[in-house]
């Protein structure tokens, strides 16, 4: 039987997320196919070989231990050591570039800069919101005038119009194949989903961004926000640690996605 070191900080608080539910869920399952050895993030060091692979899972913001963090990639690109996900992603792995980039090369997303001089590439907007580049979870966000927004005028940042939206909804992907979906009724709610049947247009809007990140190996889960046009925009593309929510998916879906989970992982093992 092959040995999974899943990473995950089963304390780490997160705003309507149980870290530790899902992942001693997710293990309870893995462990009928899998010896599981269950590691904090900074102690992943020392245990990197000890097993097959290293599953990074629900390990919070990298922004409290972001120099232990690289050394950990480090380490994994020297030793070769085999990971899911794998940290070939072009996104949030990254930081936020990746939004610059993509409204450069005008895909769906929510328009992005990191210059008030740029400002008439998103337009003028009542409110715009104010991020870290290598933010999470909401850390450092703000939401400014546009009077505030020029006086701050804020550097390394990224900078985004205030989007009138109707919901969120994400994609969650293994490797390259989606699995399913989930929605916020309210806007205001992030995290009180309930199950989305997307239609053939939201896959293909899904699609174009797994395609464009093209990791080798992961969950990847798109999050999107819906116009009042019914158009999607990116909002994040999560490749690092996307929670998976998976206590909100009938037992059938669950099912399924456990099923699918074993049999990826099984299947990265056996190609090395």
């Amino acid at each position: 039987m092959k040995t999974l070191l899943y990473l995950t900080d089963l304390y780490y608080e997160a705003k309507g997320r149980k870290y530790y539910e899902e992942d001693l869920y997710i293990t309870s399952k893995l462990k009928t196919d899998f010896n599981i050895l269950i590691g904090h993030p900074q102690q992943a060091l020392s245990n990197l070989e000890s097993a097959d692979l290293v599953v990074f899972r629900n390990t919070g913001s990298i922004l409290g231990y972001q120099e232990y963090f690289q050394q950990f990639l480090t380490a994994v690109k020297q030793k070769n050591i085999l990971t899911f996900n794998s940290f070939d992603g072009k996104a949030d792995i990254k930081g936020k570039q990746y939004l610059i980039d993509l409204t450069i090369l005008d895909f769906p997303v929510i328009p992005t800069i990191e210059n008030t001089a740029e400002i008439d590439k998103i337009g003028n907007h009542e409110q715009y919101i104010v991020k870290l580049k290598n933010g999470a979870d909401s850390i450092g966000m703000e939401i400014l005038t546009n009077e505030a927004l020029m006086n701050s005028n804020p550097k390394g940042k990224l900078i985004q119009p205030l989007i009138d939206f109707e919901y969120e909804v994400s994609f969650y992907y293994l490797n390259d194949q989606f699995q399913y979906a989930l929605y916020a009724p309210d806007k205001n709610k992030r995290w009180e989903l309930v199950e989305y049947e997307p239609t053939e247009n939201d896959l293909e809007f899904a699609k174009k961004f797994i395609e464009w990140n093209n990791i080798e190996r992961g969950i990847t889960r798109v999050d999107a926000c819906r116009l009042k046009n019914n158009t999607l925009l990116l909002v994040e593309l999560e490749d690092l640690n996307p929670f998976l929510s998976i206590d909100l998916l009938s037992d059938e879906k669950r099912n399924r996605f456990n099923n699918n989970l074993t049999e990826v992982l099984k299947n990265t093992i056996s190609q090395t």
